[in-house]
C-alpha cells in the first residue's frame, strides 16, 4: 500500500514546475515583440532562433531556475528567460475564416471571421467553447479550432 502511495505522489509531483509549483505543461504568452530561444537555460548557450510574434502562445515544458522550454504550435522550441513571457493567455486560429459566435452555440449569429494564423486573446472556456477578442471583435470558437488551450480545460 505505501509503495503505490509513494509512486502516485512521485508521478503527481511530475506535473508541476520545480521552480513555480505551476502545472507542467502550461500555455503562456510571448510578452516581447521578440525573444531569444536558446539551446539551454543561460545566457553562455547558443540562441537557435528568436521569437517575433508578441502575445504569440507557447507551452511551457521545462523550468530551470528563471529560464523556461518553451514550444510553439508546430512543436519547435528551446529555453526562454521568463521575463520574456506573460500569464496572459492567447490562442492561434487553426482554421481559415473560424466563425466567432455570439453564445457558445453553433446556430448563434456571427459576430466575426478570424483567418488562419490569427492571435486571439482567451477568455471564457467551457468543454467545447472558448470566448475570444481579436482586432475590437468578440465571440465564442469551438475549443477543436484553436492552439493554445487544453481539450479539457474550463477557463471561468
Amino acid at each position: 500500500m505505501t509503495a503505490c502511495a509513494l509512486s502516485a505522489s512521485a508521478v503527481f509531483a511530475q506535473d508541476k514546475g520545480p521552480v513555480t509549483n505551476l502545472p507542467l505543461p502550461r500555455f503562456v504568452s510571448l510578452k516581447a515583440a521578440e525573444g531569444n530561444v536558446r539551446r539551454g537555460p543561460s545566457l553562455t548557450h547558443r540562441i537557435d532562433w528568436v521569437f517575433k510574434r508578441r502575445d504569440m502562445p507557447l507551452r511551457i515544458t521545462a523550468e530551470h531556475g528563471h529560464w523556461r522550454r518553451v514550444e510553439d504550435r508546430d512543436g519547435l522550441g528551446g529555453w526562454v528567460h521568463y521575463s520574456l513571457l506573460s500569464g496572459t493567455r492567447t490562442v492561434l486560429i487553426e482554421q481559415d475564416l473560424l466563425t466567432l459566435r455570439a453564445r457558445p452555440d453553433a446556430a448563434a449569429p456571427v459576430t466575426a471571421a478570424l483567418e488562419i494564423g490569427v492571435v486571439a486573446r482567451l477568455g471564457k472556456c467551457d468543454l467545447e467553447w472558448c470566448r475570444l477578442s481579436s482586432g475590437g471583435y468578440r465571440g465564442w470558437a469551438p475549443k477543436a479550432r484553436l492552439w493554445g488551450v487544453g481539450a479539457n480545460e474550463i477557463r471561468d
